[in-house]
């Protein structure tokens, strides 16, 4: 379900608009998590029984007892549900280090986690080994990333007994139901229940999409009244009540307005003077720089460009015609939707350090500009105060737990390709004081190291301050093949020999991509540990392959890893090379790419050229307009989230390897100054998806009699 709305596979994760396939051994999507505890609360801490099984794993919970074959994903979450049990979402929370008065239960198998007290609490403990899993250019049959977030975090915790979480991020509705793919992980390494994981969860993305739209229709009613009423009229029904008396004080977003405009807060709404009174009421929209649009969470091709206020009702008598004389006018203008998971206020939640943060990002989130090119914002719009209250549950990350009953933070869902790709700070920020000193956190990037992890680098460690020790690259032999020049791929139809045969040639082939992932890694100064994710028709001369090409690259190891057949035991040998890969790493080291003062083109030059190895790029007229607008509204100095296609280094989705000779074209440039960045948005990419032939709702059905979800991945 890829933007352009060309059909893709089933490919991996929550990434939307890319490939949702497979990255384990059968064809099903693998994935996720781990385990932790916390000293202060061991008393706490009682004894549940919830099987009879005897051989426990390093948490004293029942080991996990894989099946041969490995059923579908969410037959391997029901069986668990009902064969061994969940643990009470309030134990995981005590288990991990959360009391009892930071964890607001919603249900039995999920729980919104307190940040303010935890946080608070924990202020005094050193943060753990902070880790992120990212990988290769993903292909229509996938790496499996985030299995590998999961299944590695299983590994340190259920099998080698490490303090640990996984920090993901909430899956969309759109891939869910469009190219039939998750997040919750696959096989043995995932997060359950899995339906719930990827229906709904807590209402995150759906405060999301009401938080956007609210503004969205803040935008065209004001412009509805601006563009009909005098600027008195305007004054009198915003500030005044009848025979022209202040019917309540300026309120505080106002006041804020007030100060913007240099005028007086502390003055009464009827001591503005007439002068004052037109410049607070009339925002005067240059309609052609509004980039904000409304949002909804399902892959719409139809919704990309539309035209609004064609209703009967949304006609004006325009400002300073004569009625009766002069016609109505149709109050329209052509927009369009995003897909939620792409919207600022989903950028501004995983970028938040904490409800105030919240609340000054919602409100200075710029949604245009004046004809006098002034930024105007949420709060100018008096909207910002109530998008948070709209966000206000929002911005607590969702607990959860894995297969083997290690704990997992979800929070946020951006797209690695039209968005910043990462769950949130204040999931990493806690799991990483929970965690503790010796404990470790695994935060997962989306797509290709090429995007979400550069994003994560460049934009949510300059916001967070925290400074990565590992990056774990995942790869398959199956997706490097198709990177040295393998065939096509299609849905539904049987893989060419070429991928179920040893080709060793063609894996070495494949490898340029993953090499230079690797190199771009290390640009950061993180130790690197690749995650070789076995597929049953790997051979182990074409792992061995992928193992020598990573080791001559620079990588600090290069570790085969069965954790979607087999959960943390699989991936032991990788928890293993990731905590001596911390050891070594030593976080001074860690270095942005760019400094921000750098002007917007130049920073966009220096990622194209340096992670994307492009020769040059080439701006739109309309982006030369757009980084001159917000230079000389002093938004030059923010760090830069580039949309592009996930499929490549370059532009083209269809360059595989690592391309060369080629320019970056950019497009449009959207300012996201609430969350932090500015948005430069490149090829052809699109921000809402569109579905394929075949969508994954077909397969989607509940059995009546019990309530059963049934037919999800």
């Amino acid at each position: 379900m890829d933007p352009s709305g060309e059909e893709p596979i089933r490919g991996e994760s929550n990434d939307s608009v890319g490939p949702t396939t497979s990255s384990d051994p059968s064809g099903e999507a693998p994935m996720r998590h781990e385990t932790s505890g916390e000293e202060d609360v061991d008393a706490i801490i009682t004894t549940t029984t919830t099987t009879t099984a005897t051989a426990t794993n390093q948490n004293g919970h029942p080991k996990l007892q894989p099946k041969t074959p490995v059923p579908s994903d969410i037959q391997i979450s029901q069986d668990l549900v009902r064969e061994v049990g969940l643990l009470p979402i309030e134990q995981v929370a005590l288990e991990a280090g959360i009391l009892p008065s930071e964890v607001i239960p919603w249900g039995i198998a999920k729980a919104k986690v307190q940040l303010n007290s935890t946080l608070q609490r924990l202020s005094d403990t050193p943060d753990g080994n902070y880790i992120v899993c990212t990988g290769i250019n993903p292909t229509p049959l996938g790496e499996g990333k985030s299995t590998t977030t999961i299944g590695l975090a299983q590994a340190l915790g259920a099998i080698l007994g490490k303090k640990c979480f996984a920090c993901i991020r909430q899956p969309s509705q759109g891939p869910t139901f469009g190219i039939k793919g998750g997040a919750a992980g696959g096989g043995y390494a995932q997060v359950v229940p899995m339906e719930e994981f990827n229906l709904h969860l807590t209402g995150d993305i759906h405060a999301i999409t009401a938080a956007n739209n609210l503004l969205a229709a803040a935008i065209d009613t004001r412009m509805f009244h601006e563009d009909s009423q005098s600027d008195e009229a305007l004054y009198k029904r915003l500030c005044l009540g009848e025979g022209g008396k202040a019917a309540k004080p300026f309120s505080p977003i106002m006041k804020k307005r007030l100060v913007k405009l240099g005028i007086d807060p502390n003055k009464s709404p009827e001591e503005l003077t007439p002068e004052e009174r037109s410049a607070f009421a009339r925002l005067d929209f240059n309609k052609s720089t509004i980039t904000w649009q409304r949002v909804l969470d399902t892959c719409d091709r139809h919704l990309r460009k539309i035209i609004i206020g064609m209703g009967v009702n949304e006609t004006i008598q325009r400002r300073g015609t004569v009625k009766g004389v002069d016609p109505r006018e149709q109050h329209s203008r052509e927009t369009g939707f995003d897909i939620t998971v792409a919207s600022e206020i989903m950028a501004v939640l995983s970028l938040a350090k904490d409800l105030k943060d919240l609340r000054d990002k919602l409100g200075n989130m710029v949604v245009g500009y004046s004809n006098s090119g002034m930024p105007i914002t949420a709060d100018d719009l008096g909207c910002g105060g109530a998008l948070t209250v709209l966000m206000k549950d929002a911005i607590m990350p969702t607990l959860m737990q894995t297969v083997e009953r290690t704990p997992v933070l979800v929070h946020a869902g951006p797209f690695a390709n039209i968005a910043i790709g990462n769950s949130s700070i204040v999931a990493d920020r806690l799991a990483l004081k929970l965690v503790g000193e010796d404990g470790y956190v695994i935060t997962e990037s989306g797509f290709g190291a090429d995007i979400g992890m550069e994003k994560l680098f460049n934009i949510k460690c300059r916001e967070s301050g925290l400074k990565p020790k590992c990056a774990v690259i995942v790869a398959t032999v199956r997706a490097l093949k198709m990177h040295g020049g393998g065939p096509p791929v299609s849905a539904g139809k049987p893989l060419a020999k070429e991928y179920t045969e040893e080709n060793i040639p063609l894996v070495s082939a494949g490898c340029c991509n993953l090499v230079k992932h690797i190199e771009n890694a290390k640009k950061f100064g993180v130790e690197v540990v690749v995650a070789i994710n076995q597929f049953k028709t790997d051979t182990d001369a074409e792992m061995d392959a992928v193992r020598q090409a990573s080791l001559a690259a620079g990588a600090f190891d290069a570790v085969v890893s069965n954790h979607w057949a087999e959960g943390g035991k699989g991936a032991e040998a990788l928890g293993r090379a990731v905590v001596a890969a911390c050891e070594a790493s030593n976080v001074e080291n860690f270095k942005f790419l760019y400094d921000l003062d750098l002007p917007i083109r130049t920073k966009v030059e220096t990622i194209s050229k340096e992670i994307y190895g492009a020769d040059g790029v080439d701006f739109s007229e309309l982006a030369e307009r757009q980084m001159e607008q917000y230079e000389r509204s002093g938004f030059g100095n923010l760090p830069l989230c580039i949309a592009k296609t996930q499929y490549s280094f370059s532009c083209d989705a269809a360059a595989k390897g690592v391309p060369t000779g080629f320019r970056i074209f950019v497009r449009e440039i959207r300012s996201c100054v609430g969350a932090g960045f500015l948005y430069p948005i490149c090829g052809d990419i699109m921000t809402i998806p569109g579905l394929p032939t075949r969508p994954g709702f077909y397969d989607v059905d509940i059995d009546v009699e019990t309530g059963q979800v049934i037919g999800l991945f």
